[in-house]
């Protein structure tokens, strides 16, 4: 009884918004726009994160990287300065990460060097990478093309190389890719394999680069060493540097931020300078997740603000609704009809408008990430709460802001309202 009693209730409802179809259309596009932008903003934050996230996850949640940063000019004052710059990790910062700390699973140790790479006439610099094995297990690069470095080449000191992607597309263009012999400074490498960089944009720094060839370590400490000079506006600047880079995986999640913490106290005590930097991949992805947290609010709260005026658009409608059909809704309340009744009437009118323009506006913001995706190029992902939420708003904004005009109905005086002309 109840059911058909609602069913009946809606027919009569869609029915009297028929009447004044334009009016009802334009009430409905402020809901549809306000779901819309709603679903739209929280897929462009949520593309946004989880890309960020991403990133992040390539440099591998266990991991500490550690980084050779050359001291400021002021810090370079205070010290004794020599005509050498020396600054940045050292081998004995590594063999004492690797064995006083318990929660330290292993540590790769890395040298770069810029050089002038060659293959017959072409050539590029690249950044030489002097690295063991666990660099590609601590990072998990796609393997593109032949195979990766092992300890056999570590020991033996073979003069084998592994490009990038974009370095292999640059250099070796269309000659043959594995077993290309290239030549590096003045040493000539067979090239092994080709994995892919992940290169991490904005304030994330991740350890290789699109252009990177990668040696074993023993090999450029052998043939590089540990100083190198460069030529600036007619003057040679020295650097002394044993280690650029230090990649410290740690055995368990939980473990990484007070092993940081201590790695960092260590260094402290050996480098009187400022020479290094500790990035903590675990810190980052929690920094983004609360990042994303607070974006997913503030671009919710934006496009709640026009789901806010679609609902103050039905309000105004149904209160122009009520003064057109008080002479209706006298002859109701004469004929019987209780104070409930019209107010159910007049939710089901304004649930039904904003139901229609949640419906409408959750197919424009569906499409609209996909548009911006296309034409702006930037991350989208609909997530499915947005979804259900900006329905269940809109259903409850219908609900909130017509409860008034309808309690304002079903307060008329029968007498005045069949007065009523």
């Amino acid at each position: 009884m109840r059911k058909s009693r609602l069913a009946r209730h809606i027919r009569l409802g869609i029915k009297t918004l028929m009447l004044h179809k334009l009016r009802s259309f334009l009430t409905v596009l402020g809901v549809v726009f306000g779901v819309g932008s709603v679903i739209a903003m929280l897929s462009v934050g949520e593309g946004a994160s989880k890309e960020a996230l991403e990133q992040i996850r390539k440099l591998g949640s266990n991991n500490i990287i550690l980084r050779a940063v050359k001291p400021t000019e002021d810090e370079e004052m205070g010290s004794k300065r020599s005509f050498m710059s020396m600054y940045g990790l050292r081998y004995d910062d590594e063999q004492r990460i690797r064995e006083t700390m318990p929660a330290v699973k292993r540590t790769v140790p890395v040298k770069s060097v810029r050089k002038e790479a060659w293959l017959n006439e072409r050539s590029m610099e690249l950044r030489v990478m002097g690295v063991t094995p666990d660099w590609f297990e601590l990072l998990q690069r796609q393997v593109l093309a032949g195979r990766i470095l092992n300890w056999r080449d570590v020991e033996t000191r073979s003069s084998v190389c592994l490009l990038t992607e974009q370095g292999a597309r640059k250099l070796l263009a269309t000659e043959a890719t594995i077993g290309q012999p290239i030549r590096i400074g003045p040493d000539i490498y067979e090239v092994i394999g080709i994995v892919q960089a992940e290169r991490v944009g904005g304030s994330i720094q991740a350890p290789d680069e699109d252009v990177d060839t990668y040696i074993p370590i023993q090999v450029a400490r052998e043939r590089y060493g540990d100083m190198t000079t460069h030529q600036t506006s007619g003057s040679f600047e020295r650097e002394w540097v044993e280690l650029h880079m230090i990649l410290v995986e740690v055995t368990d999640d939980s473990q990484v931020e007070p092993t940081a913490a201590a790695i960092e106290a260590m260094l402290k005590r050996f480098h009187p300078k400022l020479d290094y930097r500790v990035n903590v991949p675990l810190a980052l992805r929690r920094q983004a997740q609360a990042t994303k947290r607070m974006m997913n609010w503030v671009l919710g709260s934006i496009g709640g603000i026009s789901l806010l005026v679609g609902g103050i658009g039905i309000m105004n409608i149904m209160l122009a609704s009520v003064t057109e059909r008080t002479r209706e809704i006298g002859i109701r309340r004469a004929i019987g009809a209780k104070r409930r009744q019209i107010v159910g009437q007049f939710l089901i009118e304004t649930v039904v408008l904003s139901s229609l323009g949640g419906v409408i506006g959750v197919g424009l913001g569906v499409g609209l990430p996909f548009l911006i995706t296309h034409f702006a190029n930037m991350p989208t992902v609909v997530p499915m709460y947005g979804i259900v939420l900006s329905v269940a708003i809109s259903v409850g904004i219908g609900i909130l802001f017509g409860l008034y005009p309808a309690v304002r109905a079903a307060n008329l005086d029968p007498i005045e309202a069949l007065r009523h002309e």
